[in-house]
């Protein structure tokens, strides 16, 4: 059995263990101290407000790839190109305490209650008021083709929360919990899902690489994809500590935090990275990173599976 297969057979022993009832004395969990956020925004209130324009409105989430220069590369740097997108990825929209749209990305991965998204932590991690915070499968072109799902729970490592985006950069991932759609059809139903896949390695062939770009001034109508290899990066940075995935993408700024880096085998495609991690993705368009998923991902997973009340700032 391959490295990947087995944890998934583990993984899949553990999500059982759990729903059983089992305690999870071999997993870092965060503490629960902190109640949903859902209010009285119905799913039907959240498609309402989220119309085209609004969601073409919004801005990204966080500042990825802000140096306009390309980083100096040994070999050329593979291209993006523009498409429709795939139903198991898209994008997270919310409004924040000023009352500005926000968008981040995000993949559908596989539960048994069908109802978990995987993004990066640093795009869910502030403590300002979110409002009408709903996920939208396949964006494109301000089409909302699978429909809305409101945000129930999410599901941030403790340590992100009090170390930050800089020293807690290896924790840069969350698990999201959604809420129905508004005719009982959950996001995996409509969509499907990837495996969530801890410790995948560091070197890989061929990873695809998807997310939506934009910058202050304005959203791209289309995500971009790119394939591409990568590899293990170990920063040099005191203040933002790890190994991290590595990929060469061009043209991968802002807004594409969360994308997914995802990998093909005999099993189907496994989720093993999102855009964030070292430097909340990095410093460069052209380059990406991701915090390398370990058991503590897994945990925060179970967490979520089990409807735990989530880790909140201090």
């Amino acid at each position: 059995m391959s490295r990947p297969s087995a944890v998934r057979a583990v993984t899949a022993l553990l999500s059982a263990g759990l729903l059983l009832g089992l305690p999870l004395t071999a997993l870092n969990g965060p503490p629960a101290h902190a109640a949903g956020i859902r209010g009285h925004v119905t799913a039907s209130e959240d498609d309402a407000y989220w119309t085209a324009r609004r969601m073409a409105a919004a801005k990204p989430a966080s500042v990825k790839g802000s140096s306009r220069a390309a980083r100096p590369a040994a070999d050329p740097v593979p291209p993006s190109h523009p498409f429709d997108g795939i139903p198991q990825v898209g994008t997270f929209f919310w409004t924040d305490g000023s009352n500005t749209g926000r968008f981040c990305g995000g993949t559908v991965v596989r539960s048994p209650h069908r109802d978990l998204v995987v993004t990066a932590g640093h795009c869910l991690r502030s403590p300002d008021p979110r409002r009408h915070l709903s996920f939208v499968p396949q964006y494109h072109d301000g089409l909302k083709p699978h429909g809305v799902f409101p945000v129930d729970r999410i599901y941030i490592d403790q340590r992100y929360y009090d170390l930050g985006t800089g020293a807690g950069a290896r924790w840069d991932y969350a698990v999201v919990r959604l809420a129905a759609r508004e005719d009982g059809a959950q996001v995996e139903d409509e969509t499907g899902g990837y495996d969530l896949v801890p410790y995948p390695g560091y070197r890989h062939r061929e990873v695809r690489l998807i997310g939506y770009p934009g910058n202050s001034d304005t959203t791209h109508p289309k995500p971009l994809d790119c394939t591409s290899s990568t590899r293990r990066y170990t920063s040099t940075d005191p203040g933002a500590p790890g190994d991290f995935l590595e990929i060469a993408c061009a043209g991968y700024i802002g807004g594409t935090s969360g994308g997914p880096f995802l990998v093909s085998d005999w099993t189907g495609t496994a989720l093993i990275g999102v855009i964030g991690g070292y430097h909340t993705g990095g410093d460069f368009p052209d380059v990406s990173y991701s915090s390398y998923f370990t058991l503590d991902t897994l945990a925060l997973y179970l967490h979520a599976l089990r409807g735990d009340t989530p880790a909140a700032p201090r």
